[in-house]
């Protein structure tokens, strides 16, 4: 079997299938794992798929557990959530929860063949052929987790759906010594600004980018955060801003033949809530699942399978979806409609439900 890419989602895979005894290859044509400040989040689901592929331990030792997370609005908690021992929230960047994937699964093949690039996939028989830079190798199935833009969806023209949600952000990480274990959401009325403590006495800040306010420098993104949550966070002026734009798509479909997307090829979920990459470790939990399944049956029912592990991934996808693009609305400045909306939300809904809302989005729990 084929994987194109190694990030988190694929190389999870990569460690389930090996498990299983599967001649595994992983193709990612970066010559090296990217120091880009990405996804922190690891949610109850996304240990669990952690534990199946023998890490959860290892990655317990190197990440911050979260005590909570409140949802703040001009001075005023409008939701508070803990996270119990049997459904813990922990943070780790992305980068090392790489190096323990692929470190794991050393463990059962030679490694990722970096800096070779997959140029092309078609099906030879029961077979597919990919054409890696000037050699053909042969697979049984090809899983395509070669992100956003993924070439293998393009190839054989998979719709590529915009779902509701889009914004702008700007992203820092930063030492921050004294930090306490407490994730802070503020929604206020000029923008959303996020606040999650990493390992190692380091914090994140994340802020809705206004068009007509850019954060531009370490000074404005200072003045930002005083000015919407009255916090004023010690940063350097040397500190390197990250910025990105969230946005959502889901492809029409997840399985071509023998061709499968995976992770964010298969859908761009937004960042807010956190849940694109554990989503993603859901779905390759449940394919190696399925893969394993059809090979005790002899290979025979694995298209059935597929099927049904496609058609459960695309409603789980576009769940996230929902809950992601809500919370996108909700940090949006203010206007006419939102203000009156997020009023609504605390006085009429109560707090309660807006801290089910939260924690179905921070904590996943229903994939």
């Amino acid at each position: 079997m084929a994987i194109i890419g190694a990030g988190p989602v694929g190389m999870l895979l990569a460690c389930l299938l090996a498990q299983d005894g599967r001649d595994v290859v992983v193709f990612e044509q970066r010559p090296s794992s990217s120091e880009r400040g990405r996804a922190i989040g690891v949610h109850p689901p996304g240990l669990a798929a952690l534990a199946a592929a023998g890490i959860a331990g290892r990655l317990r030792k190197q990440a911050l557990c979260l005590d909570g997370g409140e949802v703040l609005s001009e001075g005023r908690i409008l939701a508070r959530m803990d996270f119990p021992p049997e459904h813990p929230v922990h943070t780790l960047p992305q980068q090392r929860v790489d190096a323990l994937l692929s470190a794991r699964f050393e463990e059962f093949a030679e490694g990722v063949q970096r800096g070779r690039r997959v140029r092309a996939v078609t099906p030879d028989g029961g077979q597919m052929r990919l054409a890696v830079d000037a050699q053909e190798v042969t697979a049984s199935l090809v899983i395509a987790a070669d992100g956003v833009r993924s070439e293998r969806r393009g190839d054989v023209g998979i719709g590529w759906r915009r779902r509701p949600g889009r914004a702008d952000y700007v992203m820092v990480d930063v030492d921050d010594p004294g930090t306490d274990a407490q994730a802070r959401l503020f929604l206020e009325p000029s923008g959303l600004v996020e606040s999650f403590p990493l390992p190692d006495g380091r914090r994140r800040w994340v802020l809705f980018q206004a068009p007509e306010e850019p954060i531009r420098s370490v000074a404005d993104l200072r003045r930002v955060i005083a000015a919407r949550t009255g916090e004023a966070p010690m940063i350097p002026d040397e500190t390197e801003l990250s910025e990105f734009r969230a946005q959502q798509h889901c492809a029409a479909r997840f399985v071509h033949g023998r061709m499968i997307l995976l992770g964010d090829a298969a859908h761009e979920t937004s960042p807010i809530g956190g849940q694109g990459m554990n989503l993603g470790w859901v779905h390759a939990q449940r394919l190696a699942a399925a893969i394993r399944q059809g090979g005790a049956l002899g290979g025979t029912q694995l298209a059935p399978l597929l099927d049904l592990w496609e058609g459960r991934a695309l409603r789980a996808a576009r769940r996230a979806q929902r809950r992601s693009a809500f919370y996108m609305a909700m940090g949006r400045p203010a206007n006419a409609l939102t203000l009156p909306f997020r009023d609504l939300l605390v006085r009429a809904l109560g707090s309660d439900a807006l801290r089910k809302h939260t924690a179905a989005a921070i904590t996943m729990r229903r994939v």
